[in-house]
């Protein structure tokens, strides 16, 4: 049966969680208004942070775990978790601070970025920190941006996916940020750890280029992803769409037409909007990811541009619910 969002549900309710590992910070908008004064506007952030507070819009019961700060920012991250329904059990609350991300935009509407994460809450994570079982009912993991990279967290991470390979789905979206992780060559080594444990890699066609510096396609580089022993890799590309490659082959489809306010948290949309389509059609398990044919596949990507589509006419990451996808041609498989 569906509930009022249209998410498919058996007769006892969801019993899919999906554990969403990674970052949760603060962006921080600053804007000289002119003198001595500045007006400022925080926003809670974080590419997981993003897909854990979509996959929870989109019906599907979902737990993040990391590090997150005592202070005031900690708790208006967790605060916000716990509104949006995500399941708050497996956080680790510490004394050292938050990450804060400043963006500052001047009068003439230029921004610039600085970031302050050095021994910040979010990279304090330590394998003593990881829970010794997981509960039977977490179907699938999700790791992604810098958390996979910095330490002692992407250590920490690495040592969970690498636990959790081939009984669950590991899910990964690199999102690669060269001013927070600085040596790129050290990115590599640190994000490979993951990606030879992953079932499902998202990237982005910007992940691509940055990580290779434009040495690789798109299909070289899902070539290589596939190698590592991936099931299923799906590069997006803006307004282009998104590609898919997997045993069976690859296929394609365009993006959705949409009046863009900005594109951030598209990327985090289309990562949250797979995994939900999946756990909607009794596919996510790591089996199920494998025989995928390419008609089912498409449905996946159709379903994510879909999604990415209202995230982009919204301004920010305000991810959006079932209800707000255009999904007429998502049939619910499991009625």
């Amino acid at each position: 049966m569906s509930n009022r969002l249209g998410v498919c549900r058996d007769e006892q309710g969801w019993r899919i969680v999906i554990l969403v590992c990674g970052e949760a910070l603060i962006d921080l908008f600053v804007r000289a208004s002119g003198g001595s004064d500045m007006s400022t506007h925080a926003v809670a952030g974080g590419s997981p942070f993003n897909v854990a507070v979509g996959l929870a819009r989109l019906g599907v019961r979902t737990a993040f775990l990391g590090g997150i700060s005592r202070d005031h920012f900690g708790a208006f991250l967790v605060d916000r978790l716990a509104r949006e329904g995500v399941d708050g059990r497996f956080l680790v609350r510490t004394d050292r601070p938050s990450t804060i991300s400043i963006v500052a935009t001047a009068d003439d509407g230029q921004p610039n970025y600085a970031f302050h994460g050095d021994s910040a809450a979010d990279r304090s994570l330590q394998l003593a920190h990881l829970p010794g079982t997981l509960p039977d009912d977490i179907q699938a993991l999700t790791f992604g941006s810098y958390s996979m990279a910095v330490e002692p967290v992407g250590t920490t991470f690495a040592a969970l996916a690498q636990r959790e390979r081939g009984r669950r789905v590991i899910s990964v979206d690199p999102n690669v940020r060269p001013a927070v992780v600085g040596d790129m060559q050290g990115w590599a080594v640190a994000a490979e750890r993951f990606y030879r444990t992953a079932t499902m890699i998202k990237a982005s066609d910007e992940d691509v280029r940055v990580a290779w510096g434009g040495r690789l396609s798109i299909a070289d580089a899902a070539a290589y992803w596939l190698e590592c022993g991936a099931h299923l890799v799906v590069v997006t590309e803006g307004a282009k769409g998104a590609t898919a490659f997997s045993a069976a082959g690859s296929v394609s489809v365009p993006g959705r037409s949409a009046i863009v306010r900005d594109t951030v948290g598209a990327g985090d949309t289309f990562h949250a909007a797979l995994l939900a389509q999946l756990a909607r059609t009794g596919r996510l398990h790591p089996g199920a990811i494998a025989m995928l044919d390419l008609s089912e596949i498409r449905e996946l990507l159709a379903y994510g541009t879909a999604a990415a589509a209202v995230t982009v006419s919204r301004d920010g990451a305000d991810l959006p619910a079932a209800a707000d996808i255009d999904w007429s041609t998502q049939p619910c498989l499991t009625e």
